[in-house]
């Protein structure tokens, strides 16, 4: 399977260790607001610690990370151990899961990066409100483009929920059923 194939369908549910040693759950679309889900090769190298640091800043600059918002987690195959001194050092402000035996990789269709050359690819995923992956990002080599991919798919998810609550709802006519239903179960004026 390759990460490409969940473009479209519902995101895999994941529980690993944060970097706390706690178990943490993402159940996509349960808090009901889009999340971008980054996968990195390792904690305290050059480019995903660039990476990292960019989600950092931007939840703490940008509007469109604000609180609310967006949901960011950070997964890579490092130990819990080397995840706390990472969150620590950079003072990352979201989840930074252990995924050691790569199981979450796996469901998510990502393999080696870089023809190979690295261990797991730096791929990001953004999941809608509902939970739906609705696109993914693979940029090993290109650890700055994973904030902008992440940000101009914001824009575009806030876009799309502006356009829905702006269309208006079509009236029932007078003669469907569910202003009957309506018409008949409402209490009679006093």
């Amino acid at each position: 399977m390759s990460y490409q194939s969940l473009i479209g369908k519902p995101a895999p549910a994941i529980t690993l260790d944060n970097y706390d040693g706690q178990s943490f759950t993402f159940t996509p679309g349960e808090k009901e607001v889009p999340t971008a889900l980054f996968f990195y090769p390792a904690s305290g190298s050059y480019g995903c610690t660039k990476q990292a640091c960019q989600f950092r800043d931007a939840i703490a600059e940008k509007d469109t990370f604000g609180p609310g918002k967006v949901q960011i987690i950070g997964i890579s195959p490092d130990p819990v151990a080397k995840q706390k001194a990472f969150v620590e050092k950079e003072k990352l402000t979201y989840p930074v899961l252990s995924d050691v035996k790569k199981e979450v990789f796996k469901a998510y269709g990502i393999g080696k990066g870089m023809l190979g050359m690295v261990a797991v690819a730096r791929v990001t995923f953004i999941i809608d409100k509902k939970g739906i992956v609705r696109d993914a990002l693979d940029a090993t080599m290109n650890y700055g483009a994973h904030s902008k991919f992440v940000e101009k798919w914001l824009n575009r998810l806030q876009t799309e929920d502006e356009a829905k609550a702006e269309t208006p709802t079509t009236p029932a006519t007078e003669n469907s059923p569910a202003t009957a239903t309506t018409t008949a179960e409402a209490p009679k004026p006093q």
